[in-house]
């Protein structure tokens, strides 16, 4: 029994595990030596025609991994969909995205040092002195490539998203006001306005509603939103009288989404990355103003509320905004321009989201002119962000309608109009609009 023991001593249990390991690692050695001799020799006495066949399929395979069909069956992995799981798109969420960054790999990515980013400020000799000089460089350096906005003669204003530039622009245009302006936008007009200037009940400012019924004398600002979040459409000003002030909001003034016909060139004109690269969580927006001292005030209004912005999330923006650009470059493959792959992705979602529209016979979609774009350089309709559905017939609440279907939207009710009306995000994983377009097509009165 001793001995037995002195067999089985850990130090033998050790010896004898790492002679099974060392064992077993020059097995799998000579397999795959084997394997490597026999494809080899396959690969000598293939014929010239077939190898580059087999490239070319490949090279083919590589291209639908970056632009893949989007069908309802390949999107949904042949899942079956039951009914039961609610999808959700009433959130404009831009989940859309992450494919494209996922195959970029660590392109975007950025490390920040423990020491850095201690101070509030950015460039203290800057008008918006929280506001990070390389991200600036590459708000300018972006809108050139796509040619979508004037930045020559504008301060660079950062923020928390659009959302907070918003507010902080009411502010700007309102602050010394001897009467509160009234705030409208014309209907359907973006859901979170009227809740975002009245929820501090502010005495300089209040929701005026449908700038296309307003006819109450004094200032006013009118908020421009093109393309339109809920339809898609291009807009402009429609109240045009004097005492205004224009705010244009140009989130989805983007080639992916619309022919940029010409470069914006507006008093105030905000954008924002949730939009315009996906980067929703960054909550990072800016805004072009050529006004200075509306610039300063803005400045004031983020200074007074959040004391600036992140830096680290200004760095993170610049390091995406200048991949996206450096995509756009004329050496750069194809599949791998941003601009182009959300192009592409956009068209197939929206001949999708048409085509089981068609099917159902029970919903309507606006209808686009198409635009000359002179980024793309071509002839394309608009493919907005936000389908603008419409429930037909006797159907008169099509979010409670589409609701009893396990599909949650937003009512046309936010947005100043009917509720026959519903905003579809078209922004969601390529699984969940699958199943999106799939159970459309099939739903009948």
């Amino acid at each position: 029994m001793e001995n037995l023991r002195s067999l089985f001593s850990p130090r033998h249990m050790l010896v004898l595990s790492v002679a099974l390991n060392v064992s077993l690692v020059l097995k799998i050695i000579r397999q795959r030596k084997n394997i490597r001799e026999k494809v080899s020799r396959v690969s000598m006495e293939k014929p010239k025609d077939a190898q580059i066949a087999e490239e070319s399929q490949i090279e083919a395979s590589s291209n639908q991994n970056m632009h893949p069909t989007l069908s309802p069956l390949n999107v949904n992995g042949g899942d079956a969909d039951d009914r039961r799981n609610v999808i959700n798109l009433d959130h404009g969420d831009p989940t859309m995205y992450e494919r494209y960054w996922q195959e970029m790999g660590d392109k975007t990515t950025v490390v920040i040092p423990g020491w850095q980013f201690t101070s509030y400020f950015s460039d203290a000799g800057n008008l918006c002195w929280f506001l990070e000089p390389e991200l600036a460089k590459e708000i300018v350096r972006l809108h050139k490539v796509v040619g979508n906005a004037i930045t020559e003669g504008r301060h660079i204003v950062v923020g928390t998203g659009s959302s907070q530039l918003f507010l902080a622009a009411l502010y700007a245009f309102t602050d010394d006001a001897s009467e509160p302006f009234s705030v409208v936008s014309a209907a359907p007009y973006y859901s979170s306005y009227p809740a975002a200037t009245d929820c501090l009940k502010s005495g300089l400012y209040k929701w005026g509603g449908d700038a296309r019924n307003f006819t109450k004398t004094g200032p006013y600002i009118e908020l421009v939103t093109s393309p339109n979040n809920p339809d898609g459409f291009v807009r402009k000003s429609v109240v045009n009288r004097r005492g205004g002030i224009l705010v244009h909001d140009l989130a989805y003034y983007w080639p992916q989404y619309t022919p940029i016909t010409s470069a914006a060139d507006y008093e105030l004109m905000l954008f924002t990355v949730s939009k315009s690269t996906g980067h929703a969580g960054m909550r990072i927006g800016w805004a072009l103003v050529k006004d200075p001292l509306i610039a300063k005030k803005m400045v004031k209004y983020i200074e007074l509320s959040t004391i600036g912005v992140s830096k680290d999330s200004q760095l993170r923006a610049a390091k995406v905004l200048k991949v996206v650009s450096d995509s756009c470059g004329i050496a750069a493959r194809p599949r791998e321009n941003f601009f182009t792959y959300c192009h592409l992705l956009m068209a197939e979602r929206w001949k999708l989201l048409r085509e089981a529209v068609k099917q159902s016979g029970i919903f309507s979609l606006p209808e686009f002119e198409p635009g000359f774009c002179n980024f793309f350089q071509c002839l394309f309709e608009p493919l907005p962000a936000f389908a603008w559905l419409k429930c037909e017939g006797v159907i008169e609440d099509c979010e409670s309608f589409l609701k009893s279907h396990n599909i949650w939207t937003r009512s046309g009710r936010h947005f100043g109009v009917s509720p026959s009306y519903v905003r579809v995000s078209m922004l969601d994983r390529d699984r969940t609009f699958g199943f999106f377009v799939k159970r459309l097509s099939q739903i009948h009165l």
